[in-house]
């Protein structure tokens, strides 16, 4: 792959089940992009990062020439991983590039040049989008958090503790935005809200190509075909990366979802305090 060959790449990351299956199938229309559905290479990039300096061929080289290569070799496995993609621009989902921001910067050769799409939601909402998708599929399925913590399952406040914890999908991908800006990340962040892409699609697609430093594209909001497909009983879920065509307001529906049983316990107190935390960031 020469110079002129490679591929401008981005990223999304954020909240599980806050828009991020959606804003890429929008993306996707545009024809200059290539967008990935949840993207595996990270796992693969993080593991040649951990395990080259293990190998007793590399320890033994010159210390310097090993970093160079090793670099080198991410590099253009990054690249390799969308060399079959005719698009220029190309974005990779993964809720926890926010993880290894660091490692990004050296992929795509600054850290002037990660950019990175968080998409978030009000946690309240997707805490009960989860709760919502185990009624949907424990009828005839078990989750695999059911399989391991089962005597946590029995109840809406027992899941709800599940996937909130920091090892879980809501608690890791929070805790990977916040890090993130402690970090200093925050300029290379662009947060994309849930209702503000439902509601106000245009203008929110506007933002994101501005802050991308990328062309603007005429969405068609009206049919939005789902380009990126995952087998979701991998993961345990029903539908859990399944969009609606059409680009809609959906309403809040913790309130409905939950009963008192969970409001007044201590994890959903700190959780309100939490709901939309990413403004706070405006505060500080």
């Amino acid at each position: 792959m020469t110079t002129t060959d490679r591929k401008r790449i981005y990223f999304i990351a954020g909240l599980p089940r806050s828009g991020s299956t959606l804003l890429a199938n929008i993306l996707a229309q545009h024809p200059a992009f290539y967008v990935t559905p949840t993207s595996g290479i990270i796992d693969m990039l993080v593991n040649v990062r951990n395990h080259w300096d293990q190998n007793e061929a590399f320890r033994a080289m010159d210390r310097n020439l090993s970093e160079q290569i090793k670099k080198r070799v991410m590099q253009d496995m990054l690249q390799a991983y969308f060399a079959h993609a005719p698009q220029a621009v190309c974005i990779d989902k993964n809720r926890f590039w926010c993880e290894f921001l660091e490692m990004a910067a050296e992929l795509v050769g600054s850290r002037e040049r990660v950019k990175v799409i968080i998409t978030v939601r009000d946690l309240r909402d997707v805490l009960a989008s989860f709760e919502q998708l185990y009624r949907k599929t424990s009828g005839l399925g078990q989750l695999p958090q059911e399989n391991s913590m089962a005597m946590k399952f029995k109840t809406a406040k027992g899941r709800l503790e599940v996937f909130a914890d920091d090892s879980q999908p809501v608690g890791r991908a929070y805790n990977a935005i916040r890090d993130a800006v402690t970090r200093g990340w925050l300029p290379n962040m662009h947060f994309v809200e849930y209702n503000a892409l439902t509601t106000r699609p245009k203008e929110t697609m506007q933002g994101i190509y501005q802050f991308l430093g990328e062309d603007d594209y005429q969405h068609n909001f009206d049919h939005v075909e789902q380009v990126t497909t995952e087998d979701d009983f991998v993961y345990g879920f029903k539908d859990l990366h399944t969009i609606r065509n059409k680009v809609a307001p959906q309403a809040s529906k913790w309130a409905s979802v939950y009963d008192d049983t969970v409001f007044q316990s201590p994890v959903w107190k700190n959780i309100q305090n939490l709901a939309e935390f990413w403004k706070l960031k405006d505060k500080q």
